[in-house]
């Protein structure tokens, strides 16, 4: 770590453990553990940290390391960086390590040194499995030591920016809350029809959305018909007899426990819109450049897709010319780590010019040339809370995933009005998500200029630029000295101690 070489002359660099008592955890038997609060609130890592405090959600009644209040808690495993503070003392596993000032170091100003180095922290970590860091690393972190005096005019100023600072992000977080919530309610009465209630009070359309599908399914089986044809005549064969029975209906919608549509519309299954709905290419792809890029899965997100995210195939797994991509495909998750990424949808709107194909962890569905415009209000339907619980709910956990198939898409029930009010609601959502959008950017921009500031805050704290230095403060390295004529005095106590007890003994 390059702390500011130029910090006051009043400063000293340190290793950590010549300032601090380090505690490095261990987890206790699990027997130990218990959710009825006897024992010592028990923390293993970062996922129980809240913003300054972590979250007590277990108990441990037999602790075998343990944290004093007050205390710097530092994740050392997976993640390495993140910090908080033990409210009360408490027992800690061996994703954290406790951390105690000596007398003159100031336990603030401990705890914010160590979210000053969060970033560098998180890069130091080391492990095949997961990153760690070890409890001589710890020892060893170069330490910015103020003057006593001075570490408390830092920590006040810095309680008094960030206070300013964490009320501002408190209010554009709940600004951020807001859109997406403006953003559910909108595709919440698109689907169910309030969205467009005043516009059916000045418009009667003419076709029904129940007419609208019967259209629907006689080009799916049109489509389906001038296939079985062309690949008979390929294969130079004359249609058997009957071979227009053996067409496969499309699954009916599964309709149970959804609302009441308005009149004119009608529910229809995913499975009657497209003409096909299938997997891609199963080829092992790799990052090395190659003439045949393949989608990541993770290219894939609510309404978008991102043709920067690929992999690459070698030109013998790129033989088959339906795994190609095409202007109106409407694509579909199938796995992910995280389920809010299953069953994310999207329409592909324009191809790069090289061609792409889609991987096996990602659905094609094909749409009837004559009803490609319908991809949209399919992607806006995949966003809506009541498709997203059904998805959620179907998703199974295998190898460190969740994902669905094709049998949990097929009956996945949408709402269907007339084409004309299908139109009037696309472009209501195209109107109402933009501006959603442009605030969600504005809020983001001011949130990363928030984080920047705070850096900038705590680096400016760390180099000695933050407070006026006052020239009657006791210099750190006199604390220092005094840390360790205190250490080596206790330490001379306790062989003291130790020899008396052997001369008992004897």
């Amino acid at each position: 770590m390059n702390l500011n070489d130029n910090l006051p002359d009043s400063w000293a660099l340190t290793a950590l453990d010549q300032v601090a008592y380090i505690e490095m955890g261990q987890s206790p038997d699990s027997r130990f553990y218990n959710a009825e609060g006897t024992g010592l609130p028990f923390f293993q890592g970062k996922a129980e940290f809240g913003i300054r405090f972590p979250e007590v959600r277990k108990w441990c009644s037999e602790p075998t390391k343990i944290a004093e209040a007050g205390d710097v808690l530092l994740s050392i495993r997976a993640p390495v960086g993140p910090t908080n503070i033990a409210q009360v003392c408490s027992c800690i596993g061996r994703g954290l390590a406790a951390i105690r000032a000596e007398k003159g170091v100031n336990q603030l100003y401990l705890f914010y040194f160590f979210r000053h180095i969060e970033s560098w922290l998180s890069e130091q970590g080391t492990g095949s499995t997961f990153a760690a860091i070890s409890g001589q690393f710890v020892k060893q972190i170069e330490f910015a030591l103020a003057p006593t005096e001075e570490q408390l005019r830092i920590v006040e100023k810095l309680e008094e920016l960030f206070s300013d600072l964490d009320a501002g992000v408190a209010e554009l977080k709940a600004a951020q809350k807001k859109l997406a919530q403006y953003r559910q309610s909108l595709l919440k009465a698109a689907v169910e029809g309030s969205l467009t209630a005043e516009w059916r009070t000045k418009n009667t359309p003419k076709e029904t959305g129940a007419q609208l599908l019967e259209r629907i399914l006689k080009e799916r089986r049109t489509r389906w018909e001038e296939k079985q044809l062309a690949r008979f005549k390929e294969q130079g064969k004359t249609p058997p007899k009957g071979w227009q029975d053996k067409y496969p209906e499309p699954v009916q919608p599964d309709t149970t426990n959804l609302p009441e549509l308005p009149g004119g519309w009608v529910w229809a299954s995913l499975d009657q819109f497209f003409c096909e709905l299938r997997s891609g290419t199963a080829e092992t792809s790799g990052r090395q450049t190659t003439p045949y890029p393949v989608l990541k899965s993770s290219a894939v997100r609510q309404g978008k897709i991102d043709f920067q995210a690929l992999n690459y195939l070698q030109q013998k797994q790129s033989t088959r010319a339906e795994n190609y991509l095409a202007t109106g495909d409407v694509l579909i998750t199938r796995l992910s780590g995280s389920v809010e990424y299953v069953g994310c949808c999207a329409v592909v709107q324009d191809v790069p010019t090289q061609g792409v194909q889609f991987p096996d962890r990602i659905f094609q569905g094909k749409l009837a040339p004559s009803f490609m415009w319908l991809g949209d209000y399919l992607a806006y339907c995949f966003q809506s809370a009541y498709v997203r619980i059904i998805i959620e709910s179907a998703a199974k956990s295998t190898a460190g995933h969740k994902r669905i198939s094709l049998n949990d898409l097929y009956p996945l029930p949408i709402p269907l009005p007339p084409a004309v009010e299908i139109k009037s609601i696309i472009q209501q959502l195209y109107s109402g998500i933009e501006r959603a959008e442009a605030g969600e950017i504005a809020i983001i921009h001011s949130l990363t200029q928030a984080a920047a500031q705070r850096k900038n805050i705590l680096k400016s704290a760390f180099s000695g630029q933050l407070v006026l230095q006052d020239p009657n403060d006791e210099p750190a390295s006199l604390l220092l000295e005094r840390i360790r004529a205190e250490r080596q005095k206790g330490e001379s106590s306790t062989k003291k101690r130790s020899s008396r007890k052997k001369v008992a003994k004897l």
